[in-house]
């Protein structure tokens, strides 16, 4: 694809930073939640969410997301199966279920229900959906209880249960059939109450697509489309940049942004009814802003937690949104450059990091890239802190976070920005300033950070020059003295590359070059100007959640307090 076009003189300044609600605010809005959910253990709340049982859904959806197959046989020989782990379904215990959090979501979102659809045909599927969708209810559907009730969980669970629905009716059980359409309603009430306390925006996005979901598939829901669609449409504007990308910066998060939403909009497809503008307009942004983190083979590059993803789920999503649209060439909302010079594809992580209740897994990559060369990653982030699970302890994820775990310069061993538990992000780069521009026969982008100038008194400065014709990157990483902050002495820098994979190198003997063979054959020189390259062992996560082993190149330098320039090169050499 090619990029969106934007104007060729330089587009610079601070990129955006999005300042959260008061401290008073916050406070508030989670007391009000706190309160709020403690009541669902009261009668007052079984009152709230009782009412009028629908005698059918007034239209299934179309589901414009594909299944795991692999996932779906497993659930037919009675086995969930996510991130590498397993749990049998037969045994769960929804009051002591031990399993990562996204594994106990994909469970109680129902998602499972889409695999298992994949996997086989509804005479075969029918009975077994039923089954786990039975036993859901009998331990889960009376007592609204965390998380398989909070507001997320419950709007997608509604989403798929909708779409799946042909499997869950299909039982001539009237006891039962009456069971999953009293959850159907039970659960818009649930999110009629629910969606406006949510404290997070993206929370809040999830409970009103739920409440205009039900009102297009249940009956009598006029008075609920016009609450859901006003506080839908509130809750995107709250949580989408202009630019099309989403306050956390975490692609994962966007990605479920626009999934959720094309469900929705096969809802309003289901009903024969006009799509709302402001949905088409917020997919219409989105999906630019998505493409823009791609590399030239379709898939996706390793971003605030994110890990490898490959291109035909890319290429799914974007099908499902029903948009056609080009990749962003700059975000500066969303905070990330894109750079295409022939198969050659250069992603800058050149905004400042989310606000603290803003991240999903904050990881401390500014100035981080990636480079790409066809449908080879030469330079890469290790990725996956978000995919915790069976192959990626809790130890390791909070190291993929780490500044040390993607492209950039590292001071003292230690963060550009600080990291907090939760996936939170703590005090560290507060501006990011940009400058890009077209100069001959080049693209360059300077970008600096203000994240070691209180503990070390530098600010990191990179400028990246990619070639025209995509073969040539060059590279100038300076270490400025802040005008505020005085600094060490001497203190120890480390600039590092992550290598893609299936990528030889062999190291020259005066350790100022790397010879880089590249699985299609062609070959590469890394080169630097100063210090020495040390080849170290490193990791880079797939979707998956399965880390798999690779290669970083590390220059090591001392820097003295009045700063220092690192030059560096990469080259095609054939």
């Amino acid at each position: 694809m090619a990029e969106a076009d934007l104007p060729d003189d330089t587009a610079g300044g601070n990129a955006l930073v999005v300042r959260p609600a008061s401290r008073l605010e916050n406070l508030a809005a989670r007391v009000s939640l706190m309160l709020y959910q403690l009541s669902w253990r009261t009668p007052l709340h079984k009152m709230r969410i009782t009412g009028k049982l629908p005698l059918k859904l007034l239209a299934v959806p179309a589901d414009p997301l594909p299944g795991d197959e692999v996932r779906g046989t497993a659930i037919r020989i009675g086995k969930f199966r996510l991130m590498g782990m397993e749990q049998s379904i037969d045994a769960i215990d929804y009051d002591r279920l031990s399993l990562p959090p996204a594994f106990v979501d994909y469970i109680h979102r129902f998602d499972w229900l889409r695999d298992l659809m994949a996997a086989v045909n509804r005479g075969e599927g029918a009975p077994l959906a039923a089954s786990i969708a039975d036993k859901w209810l009998i331990a889960n559907g009376d007592k609204p209880r965390l998380p398989g009730w909070r507001i997320d969980n419950s709007a997608w669970r509604f989403l798929n249960m909708a779409i799946a629905a042909p499997y869950l009716l299909t039982s001539t059980d009237l006891v039962y059939r009456s069971k999953i359409l009293n959850h159907f309603a039970r659960t818009a009430r649930h999110l009629d109450q629910s969606a406006i306390r949510a404290t997070r925006p993206f929370d809040r996005v999830c409970g009103w697509v739920g409440v205009v979901a039900a009102s297009l598939l249940l009956p009598e829901g006029k008075a609920r489309r016009a609450m859901g669609e006003h506080g839908l449409e509130t809750a995107l504007s709250d949580l989408v940049f202009p630019d099309g990308g989403v306050l956390s910066r975490a692609p994962q998060q966007l990605m479920e942004l626009i999934a959720l939403l094309s469900m929705l909009r096969q809802c309003y497809i289901a009903r024969q009814e006009a799509v709302p503008g402001f949905l088409n307009d917020t997919l219409g942004r989105n999906i630019p802003a998505l493409l823009g983190l791609t590399h030239a083979d379709g898939g996706l590059g390793a971003w605030q937690g994110c890990g490898h993803i490959r291109a035909e789920r890319i290429e799914a999503l974007v099908q499902a949104s029903g948009v056609r649209a080009r990749p962003l060439r700059q975000a500066l909302d969303w905070g990330y450059q894109r750079v295409s010079a022939g198969p050659a594809v250069l992603q800058v992580d050149a905004g400042p990091p989310p606000h603290a209740k803003q991240a999903l897994v904050g990881c401390a990559s500014t100035l981080a890239f990636e480079f790409g060369f066809g449908r080879q990653r030469i330079i890469i982030n290790c990725g996956g802190a978000g995919l915790a699970g069976a192959n990626i302890p809790a130890a390791l994820a909070r190291g993929l976070r780490t500044t040390a775990a993607h492209s950039t310069l590292c001071i003292d061993d230690s963060n550009s920005t600080a990291l907090l538990a939760k996936g939170q992000l703590g005090a560290g780069v507060v501006d990011v300033e940009l400058e890009r521009r077209d100069i001959d026969k080049a693209t360059r982008i300077e970008a600096n950070h203000d994240g070691y100038a209180r503990a070390y008194g530098f600010v990191h400065n990179r400028v990246l020059i990619l070639r025209s014709d995509g073969m040539e990157l060059r590279g100038e990483d300076t270490l400025l003295p802040h005008a505020k902050y005085r600094g060490r002495e001497e203190v120890a820098a480390h600039l590092r590359f992550h290598i893609g994979p299936d990528i030889e190198m062999v190291l020259a003997e005066d350790r100022r070059s790397v010879m880089m063979r590249l699985e299609d054959g062609s070959s590469w020189t890394f080169a630097t100007s100063v210090g020495t390259i040390e080849v170290d062992d490193s990791i880079w996560v797939d979707e998956d959640g399965r880390p798999n082993p690779t290669r970083q190149l590390v220059i090591g330098v001392n820097a003295p307090r009045g700063g220092m320039t690192m030059g560096w090169a990469l080259k095609f050499l054939g």
